[in-house]
């Protein structure tokens, strides 16, 4: 909203300063800044009210250290999250940028899905709250509406790249079009196009190229959120790992989104994507604010309201900047968690049939808690797995220059 007043401002009246709001790197700034506070400020009044209504978490007695504490703890504290990243990108980011429309739907839509999902655990004291059959229909729909507007939305396009002598000779001699390509890290040729998955059994299967993308979106979206859901079992650990996670995105559609660095990088340009650094700055400001009180010993828990949309955004972004198939690396934590249990469910099942008594990889899953079994106290736990994240961050981003 802002921005609008101000380029009226600056085009009517040629107000000093107010051309500020036209620079994406001034917005998202504001942006960080706005979230930071409304996160740390009436995030304590959103805690509180919580506590009122007693809102608080039931904790299964799983034989951990430090479980008897956490009892009656807030949670739904994914609210101070979303109220956060929603007002600043409100307030600073371009709302007719179709990149930002859809993180705002994936805002709005896997908030809601997580909400009811904590407001049944709670309200019913049903401890496994929304059935996973409905939270999977309510990611597969996202995704369709996600898949389908990436796919066909006419501006949603990326331009071609050559060698130019200024800025303004590059985005005249660009010619920008609709393309299903992608980037595959450490490879020379990085892109890949969703089309090659058909076209070599029959080049006329290119007219159904967006089934197939459409499927990956949904498949990513499934994981990612899932795998965010997941971690969500220390004080700070989802919050945390996601920052860094999404500031790692942010270095990518900042890049994605400016013609000087794209060519400089040699990496695919995509116009109007650099508007999601907005909203990334607003989403990284309200996870570190929410850290303010989440960090151990935590004064709230984000409930699913939080970790289901926290891993939603994630995906789309990396969707939108087409560096979805880095998730494996960016995403790192989520993929340990995500495999810890399917690996632990798998060989706990094939043992119990093999030998008729089922048997463990890891002392407890997700893997975050096999090292509470064996020991660790849970703030090195979460430390260390940050600074694991924080590599996994740095890899990410140089493998713009190793191909």
């Amino acid at each position: 909203m802002l921005y609008y007043l101000f380029e009226y401002l600056e085009n009517q009246y040629q107000i000093p300063g107010a051309s500020l709001f036209t620079y994406i790197s001034f917005r998202a700034a504001a942006a960080v800044i706005t979230s930071l506070l409304i996160s740390t400020i009436f995030g304590r009044k959103i805690i509180n009210f919580l506590r009122t209504k007693q809102i608080g978490e039931s904790i299964r007695d799983l034989g951990l250290s430090g479980q008897n504490e956490k009892q009656g703890t807030p949670t739904m504290g994914g609210l101070i999250i979303l109220l956060s990243t929603l007002i600043p990108v409100l307030l600073f980011a371009k709302l007719d940028n179709i990149y930002i429309i859809l993180l705002i739907i994936t805002l709005l839509w896997m908030g809601v899905i997580g909400f009811i999902d904590d407001y049944i655990k709670l309200s019913k004291n049903n401890k496994t709250g929304l059935r996973g059959a409905y939270k999977i229909i309510g990611q597969v729909i996202l995704g369709v509406v996600v898949g389908a507007t990436l796919f066909f939305h006419p501006e949603v396009t990326v331009k071609d790249q050559g060698p130019f002598t200024d800025q303004i000779q590059a985005i005249d001699n660009l010619s920008e079009y609709k393309s299903t390509e992608t980037t595959i890290p450490f490879v020379k040729d990085n892109v890949f196009n969703y089309s090659d998955l058909i076209t070599w059994i029959d080049p006329s299967l290119q007219s159904y190229t967006w089934i197939v993308f459409i499927f990956f979106v949904v498949l990513i979206i499934a994981a990612v959120s899932n795998g965010a859901n997941l971690t969500d079992g220390l004080d700070g650990l989802a919050a945390g790992s996601s920052a860094i996670i999404v500031l790692t995105l942010g270095v990518f559609s900042w890049v994605s989104g400016n013609i000087i660095f794209s060519d400089y990088l040699n990496i695919m340009y995509i116009p109007r994507v650099g508007e999601i650094t907005i909203f990334i700055g607003a989403f990284v400001g309200a996870l570190v604010g929410f850290l303010w009180y989440n960090t151990y010993p935590a004064q709230v828990f984000m409930g699913d309201t939080g970790s289901l949309t926290i891993g939603g955004i994630i995906a789309v972004i990396s969707i939108a900047v087409r560096k979805e198939w880095l998730i494996p690396l960016i995403c790192g934590i989520f993929l340990i968690e995500n495999l810890s249990v399917i690996l632990q469910v798998f060989y706990f099942k094939y043992t119990r049939k093999k030998y008729g008594v089922g048997k463990r990889i890891f002392l407890m899953s997700p893997l975050h808690h096999h090292f509470q079994k064996k020991g660790y106290h849970e703030s090195k736990i979460v430390t260390r797995f940050w600074i694991v994240g924080i590599v996994l961050a740095i890899l990410s981003i140089i493998t713009l220059k190793i191909r």
